[in-house]
């Protein structure tokens, strides 16, 4: 890393980049200082060797969606188009501690999506084929099996909700969010980019179908090209470019139990009792469901939607029925009708949208930014996010994920 002169680097984030003022111009804004935004100036840089470059983050940096998830990395999607780009996604996982130089602490350890039904068969073995047809690590197991890869797990045949089986991703795993955060940022800012935070987008000016400067709190600042990964603010962006888009935002609740001994080794997800449970580095367990149902854009979330998830975790871990809960939180994220992201052009000729990742951000962070950038530095879609084009919306050729995604991940 290069580090200013004259500048002290303890081994604390706050100082591995600067926290410097705007500049007056750039060839790229980038709006939002998540994983999607940092992993974006990253690749612009390392593959591009585009360095005039501004992440403008409203708050702290990665303080949204990114401090709010819950750090689960898979790519055993349906549809060719989302298994291409998630899976994309995941081999740059696998070397992204060395691309950045710095410990992410990456473990693949598997996810286990169960079965509750004669239906949830069906649909799993169908994706476990779908999976293996695009060269992905996939097999259906029987309960037996997840016994045998998670032996916390109950496969009673007298519960309500049975388990009849699953499907096993070996390579998916969790990454440590901030940690992520931490080395694009540091990454992006030893190349010369610039990360400003405090620093919120209120407005652009246009000329004609062009975008030539943003508003911030924090100045005007003029740029050649604007991409926006905001997530679930995504849409008051678009609002104020008269782009009409078709994104819902909700809030979206997880939890992690207080510190418990290694006892959970891998992730299970249930879509039928709706319920995803993972243990962190540290020991907590890291709980997940559905969304919230009413759209807004508060960080917080109703009762009935943790008190429904733990009942769930309970049934499939008995194990954990004395665990204390420690801490609950909410993010905000952007949902599209067909569970799939929007990604691509606008009616501006130089701005580019990346939304609608709804639950699936997190592990597509590094997949995404490499496309995106690539999109920028050569004014051309990427091949793996094409079929993710606003357009879409007006072809119908939408990219159905609704079955896959199932609950928050």
């Amino acid at each position: 890393m290069t580090t200013p002169p004259g500048a002290h680097l303890p081994d604390h984030p706050t100082f591995l980049w600067r926290n410097p003022e705007p500049r007056k111009s750039y060839d790229v804004v980038i709006v939002g200082g998540g994983g999607h935004g940092l992993a974006t100036a990253h690749y612009l840089a390392r593959n591009h060797g585009i360095t005039n470059v501004a992440v403008l983050e409203r708050g702290w940096l990665a303080g949204g969606n990114m401090a709010r998830n819950t750090t689960l990395i898979r790519s055993n999607y349906l549809w060719d188009e989302s298994a291409g780009i998630y899976e994309h996604a995941l081999k740059l996982w696998e070397g992204l501690e060395d691309d950045l130089d710095y410990p992410i602490l990456f473990s693949q350890r598997g996810v286990l999506n169960l079965a509750h039904s004669l239906q949830d068969v069906r649909d799993s073995v169908r994706r476990v084929e779908a999976n293996r047809l695009n060269g992905i690590d996939a097999e259906w197991v029987s309960p037996e099996q997840v016994k045998e890869i998670c032996p916390i797990v109950n496969i009673s045949d007298d519960i309500r909700y049975p388990v009849l089986g699953a499907t096993y991703q070996p390579r998916a795993g969790i990454a440590k969010h901030d940690y992520v955060a931490w080395g694009f940022a540091r990454q992006a800012d030893a190349a010369g980019i610039d990360i400003i935070q405090n620093c919120e987008v209120t407005g652009f000016v246009t000329d004609g179908d062009k975008v030539t400067a943003v508003a911030t709190t924090r100045g005007e600042i003029a740029t050649g090209q604007v991409a926006l990964c905001a997530a679930g603010h995504t849409s008051t962006l678009t609002d104020r470019l008269g782009i009409r888009t078709p994104l819902q935002s909700h809030p979206l609740q997880a939890l992690v139990s207080e510190l418990l001994e290694p006892i959970h080794p891998t992730i299970v997800m249930s879509n039928a009792v709706h319920v995803y449970v993972s243990q962190a580095h540290k020991g907590e367990l890291v709980m997940g469901a559905g969304i919230d149902s009413y759209n807004g854009y508060g960080q917080r979330g109703a009762f009935h939607i943790i008190e429904r998830q733990m009942a769930a975790a309970v049934e499939l871990f008995p194990v954990f029925a004395r665990a204390h809960l420690l801490r609950t939180w909410a993010g905000i994220v952007d949902v599209c009708p067909d569970a799939s992201p929007i990604v691509g052009r606008t009616p501006y000729q130089n701005v580019y949208l990346n939304a609608g990742w709804g639950t699936g951000g997190f592990k597509v962070t590094p997949g995404l930014g490499w496309c995106l950038a690539d999109t920028i530095a050569n004014d051309r879609l990427h091949e793996l996010i094409e079929p993710f084009s606003l357009d879409r919306f007006i072809t119908g050729a939408l990219v159905d994920e609704h079955g896959a995604a199932g609950v928050a991940h």
